[in-house]
């Protein structure tokens, strides 16, 4: 079932309207029917509203509520990935996996080791960018929301962003083997939130990571072998999903 994302204001009673690019897509790409059912969502609430297309008008898709589907589809912890920025296009797909594995805000560092240098305009076009990478897989895997991608921050911002947060966690090389990473994950209890820090390529500086430690964000190690900077964070998000959810 294909699924779209609508501002709250679009559902009125037992109406939903569609407008926007997604009114070609669904009357010339998918070619859909008045009486074909989709999903849409508002990206808020994290609820799937089941409609059926009832007609199309001039350039809005109108559609019927059938059902709201309560039980969504998203984490009972939100979590907020501090990835910092890697070079070429890695981001992308940084972006495109975490929405897919759960994320709830993905917040860019410019931490020390970072290659990508950005000033304010390429950061807002970079972030542009980002975002519908964003949008576009939170469609794909049906998300009940729209992660939001921030523009870029520093490590000590980043490290007093989280500061509210209840679990934060930071992968270490030189943090306690697997046994401490296990317990780590374990206390985790649905509905807390979780700061999950990524370093860049070479890692965050010694410097960056007494700043973590001194601010009681917990070290953990992913294993024996030394992951790229993309799987490191797939590797804690895939971990925290399979917690979660179980």
């Amino acid at each position: 079932m294909y699924q779209f994302f609508v501002q709250p204001s679009q559902i009125q009673d037992k109406k939903v309207i569609i407008t926007g690019s997604d009114v070609n897509h669904i009357r010339n790409v998918l070619r859909m029917k008045p009486g074909e059912e989709i999903a849409v969502s508002n990206g808020i609430d994290g609820r799937e509203y089941r409609c059926g297309i009832e007609e199309f008008v001039e350039d809005t898709v109108v559609c019927t509520l059938r059902f709201i589907k309560e039980d969504g589809v998203e984490l009972p912890s939100r979590i907020y990935l501090f990835q910092a920025l890697p070079k070429a296009d890695k981001m992308e797909l940084i972006v495109q996996k975490a929405v897919e594995l759960g994320v709830y805000e993905i917040i860019p560092v410019a931490a020390k080791r970072c290659v990508v240098k950005l000033d304010e305009k390429k950061a807002a076009n970079k972030v542009n960018r980002w975002q519908g990478i964003a949008e576009a897989a939170a469609k794909q895997s049906k998300r009940g929301v729209i992660p939001e991608v921030h523009m870029p921050v520093s490590f000590q911002e980043a490290v007093d962003l989280a500061g509210s947060m209840d679990v934060r966690l930071i992968p270490y090389e030189l943090a306690e083997d697997m046994t401490h990473t296990r317990a780590l994950i374990e206390a985790i209890k649905p509905g807390q939130s979780i700061a999950v820090f990524i370093g860049p390529e070479g890692g965050f500086e010694e410097s960056e990571i007494q700043t973590a430690l001194s601010a009681g964000i917990e070290p953990l190690t992913l294993g024996k072998r030394i992951l790229r900077t993309e799987t490191a964070g797939f590797t804690v998000l895939s971990w925290l999903m399979y917690h979660l959810e179980n």
